[in-house]
């Protein structure tokens, strides 16, 4: 099989974009025969709320699109341990490469196919980027603001969406990354089983570290297959749109504020405390210099949460809890 699709639904935060995802997927994948992918999603949505996958069912009794593998729980996994159990079942029907894609994106015709091209011609890519613009989900009008061109990484251990906030020119489409956003990007099979590690359940593999509930996780794997000598590239003629919450307004310390503003406390602590598991994971790996701007951005995460955002501080327990859990790096 050359191509699995994965995606997780959230009660009405996913089931809100399915009826115009689902069709643009659909024709996403229409230079593929049914037999060449698989569509594996995982709800991670409550017990009581099945609206997701009643729009998933309807719609595949409606066309000729390939059969989706749907599973649930009877609790919220996350982001990475959701994703780890759609991997595990892509590995285990032997496909060649792994789609990580938002329901809350509209995906170009030709996105996948672009994709799947650039990794069948170069075997040193072990991910690939789409171009990701912003989707204004409400007035249905696709942008030519950028959501991301992919990760890139910056001295001190930091990450951030290239290009994110501002118009694009093709003034990136050159530009180097580390890794495809979370949002939307492919994956060789071949190389996250090369960086995969022990799972805390019998038998399973840690594809995303699952420390990472949700954000930053496509960080840290990202960082995982660069530093096992993999590469990823942008593949700009691969159009993705994405309905991204909060998504970053430009560079400055105004705008940083304003971002923060969007965001929910839970998304804030999130992001505060898988930043912390970032540095605190691959210390070792630094030089002295990237040491030195990992101190100075801690005592400064440190006396922004003290003066503007006190609640952050109960992330700190939980900070002290996973530093023993921590997959470990060679």
């Amino acid at each position: 099989m050359k191509l699995a699709v994965g995606f997780l639904t959230y009660n009405e935060a996913s089931a809100k974009y399915l009826e115009e995802f689902l069709p643009s997927l659909s024709r996403a994948l229409g230079f593929l025969s049914p037999d060449d992918y698989k569509i594996y999603v995982h709800d991670n949505s409550s017990s009581d709320d099945r609206r997701n996958q009643t729009i998933i069912t309807g719609f595949r009794t409606l066309t000729d699109c390939s059969p989706f593998i749907y599973s649930t729980t009877s609790r919220n996994l996350g982001f990475s341990r959701a994703y780890n159990s759609l991997i595990a079942s892509a590995i285990k029907d032997s496909a060649s490469y792994f789609l990580v894609i938002n329901p809350d994106t509209l995906l170009d015709e030709g996105a996948i196919q672009k994709l799947v091209a650039a990794l069948d011609n170069n075997a040193s890519l072990a991910s690939v980027a789409p171009k990701i613009l912003s989707w204004d989900f409400t007035n249905h009008l696709k942008t030519d603001t950028i959501d991301s061109l992919g990760l890139i990484l910056k001295p001190g251990l930091k990450f951030s969406d290239l290009g994110q906030g501002l118009k694009d020119e093709g003034q990136f489409d050159q530009a180097k990354i580390i890794g495809p956003s979370g949002a939307a990007g492919m994956f060789r099979l071949s190389a996250l089983e090369k960086v995969a590690t022990p799972g805390e359940r019998e038998g399973a593999k840690q594809y995303f570290d699952e420390h990472f509930f949700m954000y930053k996780e496509d960080c840290d794997l990202a960082y995982r297959l660069f530093l096992a000598g993999y590469q990823s590239a942008l593949i700009p003629e691969s159009l993705v749109y994405h309905d991204r919450t909060a998504a970053s307004t430009g560079p400055g310390v105004g705008a940083i504020l304003r971002d923060r503003r969007q965001k929910s406390r839970q998304i804030r602590a999130w992001s505060f405390k898988n930043q912390h598991l970032i540095f605190i994971k691959y210390w070792k790996q630094q030089n002295l210099a990237n040491k030195v701007l990992i101190c100075y951005h801690l005592a400064i995460m440190f006396i922004f949460s003290l003066i503007l955002e006190q609640f952050l501080f109960k992330q700190y327990y939980s900070i002290l809890k996973s530093i023993r859990g921590l997959t470990n790096v060679k």
